[in-house]
């Protein structure tokens, strides 16, 4: 139990529902569909597009996402791929001979095509019990009569506005300057765009006037982009992966999200006696970046697209990560490996939703860096993201840029079960960050006893890009400390991640939520 002389939250215990997201607003609509009598699903799906109303510089209609869902009664969980793949007529050696090393996180040839939208209407037809409708009738309302930037939004609409651009700075942008906390931000463009959805669902955005906006605002800008590319966007079905830390079976999505450099992490750390450390120690602290290291240098090599991602059962074996545990020396740190396109923080929302049946949903949405490409459709306002930069151009890469494949993708949704028997939804917001800080949260609360809440609240570190990134919450010896062991020891400019959880136990449901974020936990 947390200290109450200190600042912090409580978890949040309620038996019927729960939502736990990065948005006081989403998580209220989530609670409100699951009270007007839709399921877990239902609730995520109404709660998620809100937040592409709530924080648009996080994700939208023109993003991604990744889900894992658990039906009612049932502690199997499926896994949904709703990412979108490069156009049929983008090679990388298109751009090579441009003169890109990289793909331009700007351009238009990051944008893949957004699959999220394909992904919620399957889901609803698949799994929900309200409709579209019902679930789009809250973010349309709120698109048409705005929402007031919150303060951690507005944080980060400030140090990303820099991105936006054309008809994307007109719409995003008040008198060229970015919103400030308090402002009403409203999107009656995008509210017609879902309106159309909710009434002929996923072709009104796949196909017709909505597509040809995108199209042609893409092609405009050298983009290769064509209708075809749109009308065959589709979510797949696919088979999760698992891995034990200590008592816990952490399930994660395949490729190509990172879902596996997660368990990596997780099976080296597993090598080490993480409990008997201080939590918030230079030791703990320092093995923990040191594994890191190793498992996203494993990434940045095997990861791609799952029909190009050949060495999965490698990364997962235990004979790996003994290998690579054998590799770190607690007194020093090693050098980092080359940072790729995709290290460095991007932008995502995270929502989970539990209802009085059982089902459970971790649902991760994305347009990738802030503001996605900066890139906004002429006439529907609708924000692209630009997650085809996480491709890289090296040729015969797994990851290497080809027509109609998808990119590596840093979002990762999470699930735990004990004993068989699903316990937790969970999910860990910040790019690359992600798998580490999904390994942080399973080892604060299986090493050190923690609650879901006080395991998201700690200090967090993160090796990227050659630095080993501190929190301010660490003490200035233990910084000291890091540097001595040869880390290269900065303050993050933001703070790191965000988290939200919710734990199934006993007919209780107990939220939490990062207070990194503006949101919270709901229930009722």
């Amino acid at each position: 139990m947390r200290d109450f002389h200190l600042p912090g939250r409580s978890p949040v215990y309620a038996t019927n529902g729960m939502c736990a997201t990065s948005h006081p607003l989403a998580a209220k609509t989530a609670i409100d569909i699951m009270q007007r009598g839709g399921n877990a699903m239902d609730a995520a799906i109404a709660g998620a597009i809100l937040l592409g109303i709530c924080e648009p510089q996080m994700t939208g209609i023109g993003g991604d996402c990744f889900v894992l869902y658990s039906p009612a009664g049932s502690d199997e969980i499926h896994a949904l791929n709703g990412s979108g793949r490069a156009p049929a007529g983008l090679t990388a050696q298109m751009l090579r001979d441009q003169g890109a090393s990289t793909v331009d996180t700007q351009s238009a040839h990051a944008v893949t095509i957004p699959g999220a939208i394909d992904a919620f209407c399957h889901l609803s037809e698949s799994c929900g019990k309200l409709g579209l409708d019902a679930l789009l009738a809250p973010a349309i309302h709120y698109a048409d009569a705005g929402v007031p930037v919150a303060p951690r939004v507005a944080s980060d609409w400030a140090k990303d506005a820099g991105t936006l651009r054309g008809r994307a700075a007109d719409l995003y942008l008040r008198d060229g300057a970015p919103l400030r906390p308090g402002d009403i931000f409203r999107a009656p463009q995008q509210a017609e765009v879902l309106r159309r959805i909710a009434r002929h669902g996923r072709q009104a955005f796949y196909q017709g006037e909505i597509a040809d906006d995108m199209v042609n605002s893409l092609r405009a800008l050298g983009g290769c982009h064509t209708s075809e590319d749109f009308a065959k966007a589709s979510a797949t079905q696919e088979t999760p992966i698992a891995g034990m830390y200590n008592d816990l079976e952490v399930v994660e999505h395949p490729p190509n999200g990172q879902g596996a450099t997660a368990l990596l992490l997780m099976n080296i750390l597993s090598h080490f006696d993480i409990a008997a450390l201080d939590p918030y120690g230079a030791p703990r602290a320092h093995i923990e970046a040191e594994a890191a290291k190793l498992a996203y240098d494993a990434r940045d090599r095997f990861l791609a697209d799952a029909d190009h991602t050949a060495r999965l059962a490698h990364m997962l074996a235990p004979e790996t990560a003994a290998a690579l545990a054998a590799k770190i020396d607690p007194k020093r740190a090693m050098p980092s490996a080359a940072a790729t396109a995709e290290a460095v923080h991007k932008d995502t929302v995270y929502i989970t939703t539990v209802d009085k049946d059982g089902m459970a949903v971790s649902l991760i949405y994305s347009i990738f860096h802030g503001f996605g490409s900066g890139i906004a459709s002429d006439k529907f306002g609708i924000l692209l993201q630009n997650r085809g930069a996480g491709f890289t151009l090296s040729p015969g890469h797994p990851n290497e840029l080809a027509p109609n494949k998808r990119p590596m993708h840093t979002i990762i949704p999470g699930m735990l079960r004990e004993n068989g028997q699903l316990r937790m939804p969970f999910g860990v917001m910040g790019g690359a960050y992600q798998p580490n800080g999904h390994a942080r949260f399973v080892s604060n609360m299986t090493d050190f006893g923690m609650d879901a809440q006080t395991a998201m609240d700690g200090p967090r570190a993160f090796a990227d890009g050659g630095a080993l990134k501190v929190e301010n919450g660490y003490a200035p010896q233990v910084r000291q400390a890091l540097a001595d062991l040869g880390h290269t020891v900065v303050a993050p400019p933001t703070a790191i991640g965000g988290a939200q959880a919710i734990r199934i136990q006993d007919g209780l449901l107990i939220g939490a939520s990062d207070p990194r974020k503006d949101g919270c936990a709901l229930g009722y």
